[in-house]
């Protein structure tokens, strides 16, 4: 059984102060901030700091579509294809995060699923990483 890792990126403003997060449970977590930036670069950076934390095989649940469709779809293979263009032939937004990102999970790709879990719905483990997402950007900016 693979080991569930929660993430979540917030942002107050986009682009403005935010977090980032992730969470196995209520006791083994972690999260950070950045004083100016995105949504997206956020949830990418909760990502990477989870997957960087554990080793083994992991699932990460997120309720970032822009994250979990580019692992569980593929879409990296044809930013690489294309030489980090995106489909309508325009670079790859955040490519300076994605590049690390893919190099971490390219090369443990067996040992890692993608679940998308919706947002602020009650899911107890989406809310927890949310609120230490929020948290943490509010120390900042």
């Amino acid at each position: 059984m693979p080991l569930v890792i929660y993430t979540d990126g917030a942002c107050r403003g986009n682009p403005g102060p935010g977090g980032w997060a992730w969470a196995v449970d209520a006791t083994q977590f972690d999260s950070g901030a950045a004083a100016h930036t995105t949504n997206q670069r956020m949830e990418l950076r909760a990502v990477m700091e989870a997957v960087r934390a554990h080793q083994g095989e992991i699932e990460i649940r997120s309720d970032s579509t822009y994250v979990v469709n580019c692992f569980r779809d593929r879409w990296y293979e044809g930013w690489l294809r294309r030489g980090w263009k995106n489909a309508q032939r325009q670079p790859v937004a955040n490519r300076d995060l994605w590049e690390p990102l893919l190099e971490m999970v390219l090369g443990r790709i067996e040992e890692i699923t993608w679940t998308w879990v919706k947002g602020h719905s009650g899911d107890p483990m989406n809310d927890l990483v949310d609120r230490l997402a929020v948290a943490a950007a509010a120390t900042v900016g």
